[in-house]
């Protein structure tokens, strides 16, 4: 039996695995890959390029408005893209993409712009209102002189014109003040009685201006001019307030010391002269204008000397000046108008390019 098993069947060992075999077609999964992004690719710039051109010149022009610049940027094509779908060459002309109104407006909004008018014209309007207020002051001034001669005061004030405006000055030599003293006289209190009326009735601002000759003092209440002259000023102010009821908002009060005579301090009549109170009426134009104010006072009194043909002059003058002034408000009136139109295409072509955007959404996700 072992024998016949020795001789039989030979005995069975380990079975060899079969070899597993090398998959060569592994590439195919990185090439369709690549083939899959490469499609997806070539099918989004297919979409892109795909814009509508109206409403991509509607984006343009809106942009463009949105943010100032010219319309117009170099004369040639009508389109941005070339009617192959493809990008036009260095050459475009945006302001002809646009098919409808709203690129019509305002190529190159400041070409017909003429600088020189325009100065003109500012020029004009600046005459304009200095003449006018020139006017207001000159009938205040009378009505300033008639109610001191009603009040037979006649020559208790002297009135001038400087870059301020009406300068209406007051002695305060025994007549406001006595010497070295802020407190009004009755005299004094008579006087600006007759002024307050026609202060009150203009609308321009006050200044109440103190002035002392060069003669120091020193005293408890008074230790130099300044303290002096600032306290008569603001006495002077605080009377017209309280007394005829001039708003204190309309006022100011400043003292200026010996700092700006009328005359020499070298004579008795300079020192008398420069001892004064001076209620300006200030001019209600623009600073800069002041001095053109003081001129053109000027001017009027000497045409005042001169008689009836140069007043008519200057009143000729002065009609073609408001002409003028009305012609720049026209045309500002009508530049404003301009804008508003500008505002509203600017408007529909934003609200075309956010519709542009959404279209151009929509193409590239129906490609994908």
């Amino acid at each position: 039996m072992s024998g016949g098993h020795a001789g039989g069947h030979p005995r069975r060992g380990h079975e060899e695995e079969p070899e597993e075999h090398e998959n060569h077609e592994r590439w195919l999964v990185s090439y369709a890959d690549m083939m899959t992004l490469l499609m997806v690719l070539f099918i989004v710039m297919f979409a892109i390029s795909q814009v509508d051109q109206k409403k991509f010149a509607a984006l343009k022009t809106g942009l463009s408005a949105g943010f100032g610049a010219p319309i117009a940027m170099l004369p040639g094509g009508d389109q941005l893209l070339d009617p192959g779908g493809g990008v036009a060459p260095d050459s475009v002309n945006l302001a002809g993409a646009a098919q409808g109104k709203a690129a019509q407006f305002a190529i190159y909004p400041g070409r017909d712009v003429n600088p020189k008018a325009v100065t003109e014209l500012a020029d004009a309007q600046n005459k304009a209102s200095v003449r006018q207020e020139v006017t207001n002051l000159e009938q205040a001034r009378e009505q300033l002189k008639q109610a001191l001669k009603a009040a037979n005061l006649p020559k208790a004030a002297t009135f001038r014109f400087d870059q301020r405006g009406l300068v209406v000055t007051i002695a305060t030599d025994q007549v406001l003040f006595s010497s070295g003293d802020a407190t009004l006289l009755a005299e004094g209190k008579k006087i600006l009685s007759a002024l307050a009326p026609t202060l009150l009735k203009v609308p321009n601002m006050l200044s109440v201006d103190g002035h002392t000759n060069s003669i120091p003092i020193s005293s408890g209440r008074f230790p130099s001019n300044w303290e002096l002259s600032t306290d008569r000023a603001t006495g002077v102010l605080r009377y017209l307030a309280s007394a005829h009821h001039i708003p204190v908002t309309r006022m100011s009060a400043t003292g200026f010391a010996d700092t700006k005579p009328l005359a020499s301090n070298n004579t008795p009549l300079g020192l008398v002269m420069n001892r004064r109170v001076e209620i300006v009426v200030i001019a209600n134009v623009d600073t800069s204008l002041g001095k053109a104010v003081a001129e053109q006072a000027a001017q009027d009194d000497q045409g005042a000397a001169a008689g009836p043909p140069a007043k008519q002059q200057d009143a000729d003058k002065v009609a073609q000046l408001q002409a003028a002034a009305e012609k720049a408000a026209a045309a500002q009136l009508a530049a404003e108008k301009q804008a508003e139109v500008a505002r509203q295409a600017a408007a529909q072509a934003r609200k075309a390019a956010e519709e542009a955007a959404g279209s151009t959404a929509g193409s590239t996700a129906g490609g994908g």
